[in-house]
């Protein structure tokens, strides 16, 4: 038996003293980094690869600002999550349930269910996808791998909350040093991507569905009902002061993991633009780009793909069931085993496969769900954030509250812009 107890027991022990100012400052952040980094998978997972691969193919570099905008906006509300964890000591699905009449909590409760569906179609499929392309496995085979290692994973919430952090940081780790190198072995145009992440541009309508896509890819609906969750049980503040200090830390850690995430979906657009976009414009599949990665960058390049890809998915794929459960467990007040989520989410991929439907497609498509769903979370987010009597003085200050509301709206806005655009309603466009 080990007398110093569990990791998780272990870490919990030097937040304490970390807290009472015996630790040294990097020793301490270490000790308290952990749920912004599993939250940052929502912005690595496969919908990325998909609609980074599509926008970097058809429009080279332009779409980076959206990249750059769509971080930022997640950054800023994976912050606002947190400190509703650590604050209220609940979670954003558990404060609807208490604060909203119920049959808003109930078109809520659909609303964040179908997006978690969305989202687990994109991680199970991206996960399947690269298997069977590094392995040469049929689609089928490719998820049933992919499910034995998330339900493995998953077992690991048994041994508290450490493992499992550490195990979605290492895999994190895995996607970051892929697509950095990536970026040495693709001829990368550095002015052209300087002057693309500051130079607003949407040449057409099919850029406009990307950009909403790329949105709903990186600003996550389940990654903010599972933020909130994840300061929950880690470490319970014991008064406010430690709260403020807890606040403070999570803020540093979403900006660096976030950071992280957006120089990995930067770096996608970037390796599909300068690998695809002269010559190759066509390409919009996960599967097309692997093949022709071979004959343009070599081997590596390819295999270094699939690696991310299946890192991503695996990943992915289990932060996607923890959320389900949090989004389940929160609105309507009752568990269910995670396996049972896990095959009822699974149907969806099935089907796709099954029907012989394109996988991208499918993925590029459930992140423009997302995206549709993605008010939902974030407007209920700033409705109690700024609420005193929830916060205390925790509560949102002028400039906070206000880049809330303007992220909030803009994704609304961008969303309308592309239901419009669906129903073939004419939309001036910026060139």
């Amino acid at each position: 038996m080990n007398r110093r107890g569990t990791l998780s027991e272990r870490t919990h022990a030097g937040m304490v003293e970390a807290l009472a100012g015996r630790r040294s400052a990097l020793r301490s952040f270490l000790l308290f980094a952990g749920p912004a980094v599993i939250a940052s998978i929502a912005y690595m997972d496969p919908g990325n690869f998909a609609t980074n691969i599509q926008a970097g193919s058809k429009f080279g570099y332009r779409l980076l600002w959206v990249v750059a905008l769509a971080n930022l906006i997640a950054m800023l509300f994976q912050g606002l999550s947190a400190k509703l964890g650590i604050v209220t000591g609940k979670n954003l699905a558990e404060m609807c349930r208490e604060r909203f009449k119920k049959p808003v909590v109930i078109a809520m409760w659909v609303v964040s269910e179908i997006a978690a569906m969305a989202t687990d179609l994109a991680e199970f499929l991206g996960g399947a996808i690269g298997l069977s392309l590094l392995f040469g496995m049929p689609m089928l085979a490719g998820m049933a791998v992919t499910a034995v290692v998330t339900f493995a994973i998953l077992g690991l919430e048994r041994h508290g909350f450490r493992p499992m952090e550490l195990v979605i940081g290492l895999l994190v780790g895995v996607i970051a040093v892929c697509y950095v190198a990536e970026l040495f072995i693709a001829p990368i145009d550095w002015l052209d991507v300087g002057k693309s992440f500051v130079t607003p541009s949407i040449p057409s309508a099919e850029a406009l569905a990307i950009a909403v896509g790329i949105i709903g890819a990186t600003v996550m609906p389940h990654a903010i009902f599972l933020h909130s969750s994840l300061t929950q049980g880690r470490f319970v503040a014991r008064d406010v002061v430690e709260k403020r200090a807890l606040v403070r830390i999570s803020n540093r850690e979403v900006v660096i993991a976030l950071a992280l995430a957006g120089i990995v979906n930067a770096a996608m657009v970037m390796m599909a633009s300068s690998a695809f976009h002269a010559g190759h414009s066509d390409v919009a599949e996960i599967e097309t780009a692997y093949h022709t990665l071979t004959p343009l960058l070599g081997g590596a390049a390819a295999g270094i793909f699939l690696v991310s890809l299946i890192a991503s998915g695996i990943s992915s794929s289990v932060v996607g069931t923890m959320a389900g459960q949090v989004i389940m467990q929160g609105f309507v007040g009752f568990r269910i085993p995670v396996w049972v989520r896990r095959v009822v989410t699974m149907v969806p991929a099935f089907i796709v496969v099954g029907l012989g439907l394109d996988a991208t497609r499918s993925l590029v498509l459930s992140q423009v769900v997302l995206s549709i769903a993605l008010p939902v979370p974030m407007v209920a987010l700033v409705l109690f954030t700024r609420d005193r009597r929830i916060m205390g003085d925790q509560a949102n200050g002028r400039f906070t509250d206000g880049a809330a509301w303007l992220g909030a709206a803009l994704v609304l806005t961008l969303n309308v812009v592309l239901i419009l655009s669906t129903l073939g309603v004419e939309i001036s466009l910026l060139g």
